[in-house]
């Protein structure tokens, strides 16, 4: 079955449910969706991205494939 078969399936039992319990979960998880993972940072987190994507904006970056080589004995590969 395609997903939006099972999409409508899931609207029409939806619509039946009566229970109350399931229908609250289906709104946490909704809500949770609606959540963006930035607002769940803590604020040091957040301070460290914007310190990132500033020093990223001026050219700080080091390239991927020099940090591999740099710590390839810490990786697996």
């Amino acid at each position: 079955m395609d997903i939006q078969a099972e999409k409508l399936q899931l609207i029409e039992w939806l619509i039946r449910l009566n229970d109350t319990k399931t229908l609250k979960q289906f709104i946490l998880l909704k809500k949770k969706e609606e959540k963006d993972w930035y607002d769940e940072l803590t604020e040091d987190k957040k301070v460290e991205i914007e310190e990132g994507l500033v020093q990223a904006n001026k050219g700080e970056i080091v390239p991927h494939k020099q940090v591999m080589a740099k710590y390839k004995k810490w990786t697996s590969n």
